[in-house]
């Protein structure tokens, strides 16, 4: 079952992704769904480079 995981990894979690954002099409709406998804990646590109500058580091020492 462990070679089966790691062999179909990116499509398992491809497809995962693909089920959630139908739902969320589905039930909220398009316009809804896309800006769920900018947000989404506003916030990984802000934590990102929170993460590589260490802001959070010097902000708590």
């Amino acid at each position: 079952m462990q070679e089966w995981l790691n062999r179909y990894k990116v499509p398992l979690i491809f497809g995962l992704l693909g089920f959630i954002l139908a739902v969320l099409l589905v039930t909220i709406g398009f316009f809804k769904t896309l800006l769920i998804i900018i947000l989404t990646g506003l916030g990984m590109v802000i934590g990102q480079y929170i993460d590589n500058n260490d802001l959070l580091k010097k902000y708590f020492n």
